[in-house]
């Protein structure tokens, strides 16, 4: 068990683990340092020590001894034959500090960083060398083909209640990143677990949930969490790591951790306290408001924490003018957490005026004032004892005209302000605000201005806390300011040293998978967007296709072009194509016979790979979620089986086919039309047989129904229900309102399970899509 004291510093670590991500960045016992370069040669002035790597940028030496008498001694690093100043790059010392060293080190712990842009790789030697005698007092080579700590990647989880993840990082040795973990939340006693041996079992160890805390697991959806090993725990110490229902003893889905993983240390493990990585500034003390931040490459992780009542929001930003701070034209962020849902909120806003937001012009989100313009990406949000925490990363450059640049070499005027919301969600006025000049050194070396958290020690690391100030020893008394939260973020392709690299990062398959490659289609001439952005998805016309049958497979959503364009709602990654297409209306004729082809997935253990298809008079979808009452308003016409009980089961269920971007290719966002976007899909298909459901509109089908996922909301968009078709035309006949007269004769009614395609889908699949791709590209382009 972790006992309370140690909470705060897990929180605190949260906000560190998520930069180390964002940045570049057999069996082993504690401690441990990292891999072991070697003994600094003992030349002069008594220096020793033993120089570990802890990963590509960082260098530490364990038991690190100086006299401290020499004139001009410094930290050096280099690539020449033998070390010297010429040409070499020296290093801040553990401190962030550029003097010489001459305090004297007795047995001291020191963490050292490289410069920017220089890693392990870029290095031959280090050395402690005195540049006024141009003396090597001590130095330790650096093999050139060092296999130093980094991050790994392991297995996802998958497992039942809806347990699922991408592929696990392991940050360092007491640090888990799970991406886009999920759980439905319905067991009663599920806990995140670690333990010996390849599987779980009652012997385990639950281990504290992203906040800290040991509670049973709520629902998650999507989110990505930073997890940390309790105490001495470490990696090495276990061989799996999963979910586990404690009071049943199940469990729910878990992976093993490879043996031997070369992972850097945990700060905790090389005697650092968080905060010594950070800064924080105290904004408005009376709130408890703070700005805590880091600089991650050409970004900025900033942290807002304040006591706030509820529906009041906390804002901070830059002036733009250097001298003053400035509210008119500032660039600002608005944050705040919903006390009854816990969700967090940050808006990137700028400040035109001082009145409430109105036609863009006030104290404005940008995206009110000019589309695409939100700079700001959410990283966590948390309510922790009544303080609101929420994370967030902007560039440090300015990415758009309501924009302000983040020097990192010059001092900052920032603005900052406390207020209540309006109905809108939007600043309505602000209560507090800082009423004279206020300058911040964003680029300057980590110091931490604010109270310690609870549990916390003064000091930067252990061979600094006997050299802590008084002030700073006072400085934990009785404040009792919350930690730094843990991230929440959404799927980030910054954890990953590329975009190829993110795109494959998808969970390896676990049964065997078949893959059907499609017919290329000539290069169609592009069309521009509409004028909302949107592509020109083709609709699909009463008389196309010819048959009757549609194939309904998932696929991308098609980044800004694509669904949230079309539809006006935000998808979720994901969404139905109707022959190939991205979610066309599709138009049908009252009493005629279609099929439906059904490949959206039939593993409902697995959310991601378990669609069912269905068509209602409801446009949002997500039937199976809703509440009794919504279900009663929604009327289905197929794709489900009602018992005699009332029971609704799903029937449009087969196996998933995917139409999967190219990784090599540019982003959704980058393709001017849908045609140029098709061109570089594959559809990958899933072993087993598709599911197939007939429907047969009539008189009592209203003129606009939707087909959706039974299972998630708004993945699919319109069908139009005519009376008739003239399908030499392509056109319509008769106002859908009359529907005394069935224009085509009528068919016998098929079987539940249509022979023709259920047997022999996988056979004819290819040579359908293919005949229905081409027939249909020829008018979409």
């Amino acid at each position: 068990m972790l006992a309370m004291k140690d909470k705060p510093w897990l929180l605190l670590f949260g906000l560190l683990a998520a930069l180390s991500c964002l940045a570049s960045f057999g069996d082993a016992a504690y401690p441990y340092y990292g891999t072991k370069i070697g003994a600094l040669t003992r030349l002069h002035h008594g220096v020793s020590g033993d120089v570990y790597a802890v990963d590509s940028r960082t260098i530490f030496i364990k038991k690190f001894n100086y006299d401290g008498e020499a004139p001009a001694a410094y930290f050096y690093v280099g690539n020449t034959a033998r070390p010297s100043n010429e040409g070499a790059a020296r290093l801040r010392d553990e401190r962030g500090g550029t003097a010489s060293l001459t305090r004297r080190y007795r047995n001291k712990d020191v963490t050292l960083s490289l410069p920017e842009g220089k890693t392990l790789r870029d290095i031959k030697w280090f050395s402690v060398w005195c540049d006024e005698f141009a003396v090597n007092f001590g130095d330790v080579a650096i093999p050139a083909n060092l296999d130093f700590p980094r991050p790994q990647k392991i297995n996802a989880l998958r497992g039942v209640h809806g347990v699922s993840s991408d592929n696990i990082v392991i940050v360092d040795a007491q640090t888990l990143l799970v991406p886009n973990f999920s759980y439905d939340g319905e067991a009663p006693d599920a806990k995140f677990w670690v333990g010996r041996g390849q599987r779980p079992t009652s012997e385990g160890l639950r281990i504290p949930d992203e906040n800290g805390k040991e509670n049973p697991l709520r629902r998650y959806e999507r989110k990505t969490i930073v997890l940390t090993l309790p105490e001495d725990l470490t990696i090495f110490d276990i061989g799996h790591f999963g979910v586990w229902c404690e009071a049943f003893t199940v469990d729910f889905g878990h992976v093993r951790l490879p043996e031997g993983l070369n992972v850097p240390p945990s700060l905790k493990m090389l005697g650092i306290s968080p905060q010594s990585k950070l800064n924080c500034e105290v904004l408005y003390d009376d709130l408890a408001f703070e700005v805590r931040w880091a600089v991650a490459g050409e970004s900025i992780v900033v942290q807002l924490v304040a006591k706030l009542e509820p529906n009041h929001y906390m804002s901070f930003g830059i002036s733009p003018s250097k001298n003053i701070s400035q509210m008119i034209g500032a660039d600002a962020v608005v944050a705040w957490v919903d006390p009854q849902t816990g969700n967090g909120f940050a808006t990137d806003y700028f400040l035109e005026g001082k009145a409430q937001c109105s036609g863009g012009r006030g104290a404005c989100p940008d995206t009110k004032i000019s589309e695409k313009t939100n700079s700001i990406r959410l990283l966590n949000a948390a309510m922790v004892n009544g303080y609101s925490i929420v994370t967030y990363q902007r560039s440090l450059a300015a990415t758009d005209r309501l924009d302000l640049p983040i020097s990192i070499t010059d001092a900052e005027s920032v603005v900052w302000a406390i207020g209540p919301l309006n109905d809108f969600r939007e600043v309505s006025f602000h209560t507090f605000y800082n009423k004279h000049l206020h300058q911040i050194e964003f680029g300057r070396q980590p110091k931490w201005n604010c109270p310690l958290p609870e549990g916390a020690r003064p000091g930067s690391n252990s061979s600094e806390q006997e050299d802590s100030s008084p002030a700073a020893q006072s400085s934990t008394g009785g404040a009792g300011y919350p930690p730094a939260g843990r991230p929440n973020v959404e799927p980030d392709e910054e954890f990953y040293e590329n975009r190829a690299e993110a795109l494959h990062r998808q969970p390896p398959q676990r049964r065997q998978e078949t893959a059907i490659l499609t017919q290329r289609r000539p290069v169609p001439t592009p069309k521009p967007v509409n004028s909302n952005g949107a592509w020109d998805i083709p609709a699909i016309q009463c008389h196309e296709p010819e048959d009757g049958v549609f194939y309904a497979q998932m696929g991308p959503t098609g980044g800004k072009h694509g669904y949230p364009a079309i539809t006006g709602h935000v998808g979720w990654g994901i969404s139905w194509y109707i022959n190939g297409l991205l979610i066309p209306e599709i138009h049908v004729v009252r009493g005629r016979t279609y099929t439906f082809v059904v490949e959206g997935g039939n593993n409902p253990d697995i959310p991601a790979k378990y669609h069912p298809f269905y068509i209602s008079d409801d446009p949002v979808g997500g039937y199976e979620h809703k509440r009794e009452e919504e279900k009663k308003a929604v009327r289905i016409y197929a794709g489900v089986h009602r018992s005699r009980s009332g029971q609704v089961t799903p029937t449009g269920v087969g196996r998933l086919c995917n139409w999967t971007p190219d990784v090599e290719g540019p982003p959704a966002d980058d393709y001017q039309s849908f045609g140029a976007y098709q061109r570089t899909l594959t559809l990958k298909c899933d072993a087993g047989e598709p599911g197939v459901i007939s429907w047969k509109p009539d008189r009592n089908t209203p003129d606009t129904v939707y087909y959706h996922c039974f299972t998630h909301r708004y993945l699919g968009w319109k069908i139009h229900v005519h009376d008739a078709c003239d399908s030499e035309a392509g056109g319509l006949k008769g106002a859908p309102s009359e529907r005394h007269e069935i224009r085509l004769p009528a068919e016998p009614e098929p079987a539940p399970v249509h022979e023709d395609y259920a047997g022999e889908a996988s056979v004819r699949h290819e040579t359908k899509m293919a005949s229905a791709l081409l027939r249909l590209s020829r008018r979409a382009y």
